[in-house]
């Protein structure tokens, strides 16, 4: 679970999923792929899962941002998907704030997804595979982050 800060509940405001709705969606697929694939190589993906998510198409929209990621895992690589085409194999939609407390550990998928804040859609049983595996994945821990000094040298005089 999530140690010292607590990312409340929020939901931006309705003109930034406007936006963000029209902008490029690639860019979040790239930006999604490139952490998964850092993910395999580091080995904290179990390779039973990986196996089971062959070949298949994946959704992330983040509501509220108007952003999404669609991308495929194919060849033992997390790809990107810039033209999709038909429903995902797997989609999940939430604001940002319930992914980021997924992502921080701070609440379970399942809460999320039994309170509302969370929609699963498509093959069930690959979506059982994925929340394993995301339950199985061991974070590192940081004990302490590097603390700024108080004056920095450059700006003042």
């Amino acid at each position: 679970m999530n140690q010292g800060f607590t990312i409340p509940k929020f939901q931006l405001p309705g003109f930034v999923s406007r936006l963000g709705q029209k902008l490029p969606q690639w860019p979040h697929a790239v930006a999604l792929t490139t952490a998964l694939n850092a993910a395999v190589k580091m080995k904290l993906l179990p390779e039973d899962s990986l196996a089971a998510m062959e070949g298949k198409t994946f959704l992330v929209q983040v509501i509220d941002t108007g952003g999404q990621a669609a991308f495929t895992y194919r060849g033992g690589f997390f790809r990107p998907l810039f033209n999709p085409a038909g429903s995902p194999d797997l989609a999940f939609r939430a604001n940002l704030s319930a992914f980021l407390q997924v992502a921080s550990r701070q609440e379970d998928p399942d809460t999320l997804f039994f309170n509302r804040e969370l929609s699963i859609e498509g093959d069930t049983e690959l979506g059982l595979v994925v929340k394993n595996m995301l339950d199985a994945i061991e974070l590192p821990t940081f004990q302490s982050l590097p603390k700024l000094p108080l004056h920095l040298p450059f700006g003042s005089r």
